[in-house]
């Protein structure tokens, strides 16, 4: 078995491979380890890897019968906010990869639909999907600062966490509403005048 170098074509993208020297015997592997950096984020809407963040590659390329398979890790730095409370977190991320790229004329290629496996073209293979497929899977849905987390006020918007612990608004029942605009709309000064000018009917006559 050799085990050799393999390098990247970055003038395409940082994750294409070119795997000319690794061969297409059986057993043959190659490592890949280095630090790759993409324009846009990596991950989910409320949590990714940032555009322009390192990620590192911990990788094997191993050339089988059907094509290369590639294990190993990816890892990055990540940012994002609470679900709940909006405020910003980060942390990292650190998925074990383990993908088939086939070979153009192997039985996999011909009898795999298009989406369902990498392939590889022109001796080169694409890291790029398999690496935010992986990402994405492995990144919370619903990111929290902490799991107990009370998220926002849904009437004023301040974070819960921070509130005074009596932090409350008075609610009207929506069925009392129109009543309540009666009662504030009326006037109770100029009520009690005219009660007090009302003296009853007149019995001069």
């Amino acid at each position: 078995m050799s085990d050799q170098r393999l390098r990247t074509h970055s003038a395409v993208t940082p994750f294409v491979l070119d795997i000319r020297s690794l061969g297409r015997r059986a057993g043959s592997m190659a490592q890949v380890h280095r630090t790759v950096s993409v324009d846009r984020s990596i991950g989910l809407d409320l949590i990714a890897i940032p555009s322009d963040s390192d990620i590192d590659l911990d990788l094997r390329l191993e050339a089988v019968a059907e094509g290369v398979l590639v294990t190993g890790t990816v890892s990055g730095d990540t940012a994002g906010q609470c679900a709940r409370c909006l405020e910003p977190l980060g942390g990292t991320v650190n998925v074990f990869l383990t993908e088939l790229f086939a070979y153009p004329d192997s039985v996999t290629d011909q009898t795999t639909d298009a989406d369902d496996i990498h392939r590889i073209s022109d001796d080169q293979l694409d890291l790029e999907q398999a690496v935010i497929d992986a990402v994405g899977l492995d990144l919370p849905m619903v990111p929290l600062c902490r799991d107990d987390c009370r998220g926002l006020c849904p009437d004023c918007g301040v974070r819960l966490d921070n509130a005074d612990p009596e932090h409350h608004h008075e609610k009207i029942d929506p069925r009392w509403a129109a009543l309540q605009d009666l009662v504030t709309d009326g006037d109770p000064a100029t009520d009690g005048d005219a009660a007090a000018t009302d003296t009853g009917p007149d019995t001069s006559r």
